[in-house]
């Protein structure tokens, strides 16, 4: 599993160079990656809407900010990563980085978008 500390809203990086967003939400922060699973676009650059919402700034796809769930296009999700305190520092466990996909699985998946 990989940590990533929790400072403030802003892009954080994992030791092993993925990037997340921190949103700062009423009761304290999310993390969620840093693109958009629609269309990657920067969410370090979207808003938040009632406190719960993070909107794409590209193409305005919502995302729950608490299930990563998305009402525009229910086969989009957002990673959420859960925090935790540890001796006064908040981390958010983003777990382990995905495995590399091989050439076919590469092409499968450029062929499904």
């Amino acid at each position: 599993m990989s940590w990533v500390r929790v400072d403030a809203p802003g892009v954080v990086t994992s030791d092993d160079g993925r990037r997340f967003v921190v949103v700062a939400v009423d009761d304290g922060y999310r993390v969620v990656d840093a693109v958009c699973p629609h269309n990657r676009g920067p969410l370090e650059q979207g808003w938040v809407r009632d406190g719960r919402t993070l909107v794409c700034p590209w193409h305005w796809y919502r995302f729950d900010l608490d299930t990563g769930a998305c009402p525009t296009s229910p086969q989009h999700v957002l990673g959420v990563y859960p925090l935790r305190e540890v001796d006064g520092v908040l981390h958010a466990d983003v777990g382990d980085p995905p495995r590399a996909l091989s050439w076919s699985e590469r092409l499968r998946a450029h062929a499904r978008e």
